[in-house]
């Protein structure tokens, strides 16, 4: 167990269902900012992210330690998020704008169209071969809008190595997602 989590009550281990009581308001508040950023609509509310990464995670078994639930609750909200896309790109065939990582150098992005966001999750699925924690780090910064701080947590890493891979991240989605020219 890392040394900054919280041990749970009681127990070694905790199911999902008795950390997301303890837990839902954060998940809430990350989720709505989340969704907004995403721009997931009238489609997706707040309560049906939350309640479609509950089911996921309640998928998962046991949690060793806050820590290991919080990051596993990124994982399942950047899954939502992108089903959710694949679902209305495939509703709109083309629908929505593409923004481009440039016009959004920290890679969050006010807005993002359903086709960046299916994009971005298969570039991480690309990354996560080459550098499992670099795409540790843009699900916890991105999806579930972790701070520095709080992604080091949850990853059982320096802050430093936070920022130093959130740069290294970026510098690679942006190569990966960059128009390949004519």
């Amino acid at each position: 167990m890392h040394e900054d989590a919280e041990p749970l009550p009681g127990t070694l281990a905790a199911t999902a269902a008795e950390l997301a009581p303890l837990l839902l308001d954060d998940m809430r508040r990350r989720a709505r900012r989340e969704r907004r950023r995403v721009n997931a609509g009238e489609t997706m509310r707040t309560t049906a992210l939350v309640n479609e990464a509950f089911l996921r995670l309640q998928r998962g078994g046991a949690w060793q330690d806050e820590t290991h639930f919080l990051h596993a609750a990124a994982m399942a909200m950047r899954q939502v998020l992108v089903d959710h896309a694949r679902r209305r790109l495939a509703d709109k065939r083309g629908g929505g704008r593409v923004d481009s990582l440039e016009d959004h150098p920290d890679i969050e992005p006010f807005w993002v169209s359903d086709e960046r966001l299916v994009e971005l999750d298969d570039a991480l699925q690309e990354l996560s071969q080459l550098n499992p924690r670099l795409q540790q780090v843009v699900e916890c910064r991105f999806f579930a809008g972790y701070t520095d701080e709080e992604t080091a947590r949850v990853l059982g890493i320096a802050e430093r190595t936070v920022r130093r891979d959130w740069i290294k991240a970026r510098a690679w989605l942006f190569q990966a997602l960059e128009p390949v020219p004519d």
